[in-house]
């Protein structure tokens, strides 16, 4: 099967824009593993390079120079001697470009640069050297760069305070496919699976693509999820062990982070998050950036208190790990097949549903026709009082309006439409009784319901402002 480039409309307009333009270009390209970096360069342009060349994961410096040396070898035809430093190779890479047209941007892609910056190898020094004194000087260079590791790209390209500050040109970060551009690659890869089984499989692969490559068509989404998490040699299986420390320096610091979120699922503040760890100043505001920019985490206002976020783990796979596979050393091979109605498992599906909508908060404000009024998200939490004899309460998503609406926003995954009992009806006025007398709201409060199939029929539906349904969730912006 030829490889289709799904979705990445904007990426590919932003390396467009790097060709056309009239001067050299540092382009990198961040995201986290398995997100599909590599691919991207190489679809777009068709494999068609100038010079490329790819670290070697581990590798010593005299390693990484030799095939350095060989990939020029293989654009120039020249036999080279061995370099000595990197300085040499960056060198030698000038001279070759030297000998192309001057009539055409030449295209330069370094994939996993990280790899290549081992200990006091002189890389980033001479890269700087090379940017600077030959590279910026011209207007025909496109530098393309890419690299897993989060950490390494932040501190060495996109926050170097030294010779390659304010050097970049274009950064392109990818983002995880949303449900909608998951279901084109379904359907371009012969998926014959109904939204809710895309659903289903979102809730684990998060929309990563390499995830979704590992996927069989000839397969339930029970038997897939079965074969790559829970049989002894699926890919899946041990992912975990590798994912952080492929994407951070001291990636014990950030499996801390993201273990003390999981264990606290409604969420925490930075300063809760420092009192739970040994961390904290800049080393943890870095941890907590890198780890929101790869989207293992995301932050929300609290309504009424927009200087004050929490941070909330919202990474599928992690939170499949923590849930289903960690500690358990004996796995049944057909486990998730043999559990589909256990209660763990749905509650489970529940935590991801509203994951989901979250991170699909603009569908949901199209599907209520807001999308272009001014908005704010955020949540609420508060405890309980005592001494004035008040509950606690939670609402995971609040979609505030320029208009003086609030939409409260209750997400509920279930195979069938789902029913509100006289029970829960009650529950939720209580909850926007204590929500306006906790935060002295006086703007409109609605209720706003998003779920799988809608809601079922019944007189204790009133209380529904507006519903948005999972198909909502698959519509492009």
């Amino acid at each position: 099967m030829t490889p289709v480039l799904i979705a990445r409309q904007k990426e590919c307009e932003q390396l467009a824009e790097s060709m056309k333009s009239p001067r050299s270009e540092f382009v990198i390209i961040c995201g986290r593993r398995r997100i599909g970096k590599t691919f991207l360069v190489d679809q777009f342009f068709k494999n068609n390079y100038d010079f490329t060349f790819v670290g070697a994961h581990r590798a010593r410096t005299v390693t990484q120079l030799r095939n350095f040396a060989k990939a020029i070898r293989l654009y120039s035809g020249k036999k080279l001697s061995p370099f000595s430093d990197w300085y040499d190779a960056f060198d030698a890479l000038e001279e070759y470009l030297e000998t192309l047209p001057t009539n055409r941007k030449k295209v330069i892609f370094i994939d996993e640069m990280p790899w290549i910056d081992t200990t006091r190898s002189t890389f980033v020094e001479a890269l700087e050297n090379f940017w600077n004194s030959w590279a910026n000087r011209r207007y025909d260079i496109v530098l393309i760069a890419s690299g897993s590791a989060t950490s390494w790209m932040a501190d060495n390209l996109i926050e170097n305070q030294g010779g390659l500050h304010n050097r970049i040109t274009k950064r392109i970060y990818l983002e995880p496919f949303s449900l909608g551009e998951t279901e084109e690659y379904f359907r371009s890869h012969n998926f014959y699976w109904t939204r809710y089984d895309i659903l289903q499989c979102y809730m684990l692969t998060g929309g990563i693509p390499y995830y979704l490559d590992l996927l069989d068509p000839k397969l339930s989404v029970s038997q897939n999820i079965d074969k790559l998490c829970f049989d002894d040699k699926g890919p899946l299986r041990k992912e975990f062990n590798e994912l952080y420390p492929a994407l951070f320096i001291h990636a014990d610091n950030y499996i801390n982070i993201v273990t003390l979120l999981y264990n606290n699922k409604s969420g925490l503040t930075r300063k809760e998050i420092a009192r739970n760890t040994t961390l904290n100043g800049k080393v943890l505001n870095t941890i907590l950036e890198n780890l929101e920019q790869c989207g293992f985490i995301d932050k929300m206002e609290f309504f009424g208190r927009e200087s004050s976020v929490v941070y909330r783990l919202v990474d599928f796979y992690t939170l499949f790990y923590f849930k289903f596979i960690a500690g358990k050393h004996k796995l049944d091979e057909q486990w998730w097949s043999h559990h589909l109605d256990d209660a763990g498992l749905r509650s489970w599906q529940g935590l991801c549903f509203e994951l989901v909508c979250m991170k699909h908060h603009h569908q949901i404000k199209k599907a209520l026709g807001i999308s272009g009024m001014a908005t704010s998200i955020s949540t609420w939490r508060c405890n309980s009082d005592e001494e004035r004899e008040l509950p606690g309460g939670q609402i995971d998503m609040i979609i505030t309006r320029a208009d003086r609406m609030i939409h409260l926003c209750e997400m509920k995954f279930s195979q069938k439409p789902y029913n509100i009992s006289a029970e829960y009806e009650k529950r939720l006025r209580d909850r926007m009784w204590l929500f306006d007398l906790r935060t002295k709201n006086k703007k409109t409060l609605v209720h706003t319901f998003v779920t799988t199939f809608g809601l079922g029929e019944g007189k204790h539906h009133s209380i529904v402002h507006s519903e948005v349904t999972m198909d909502d969730l698959f519509k492009a912006l």
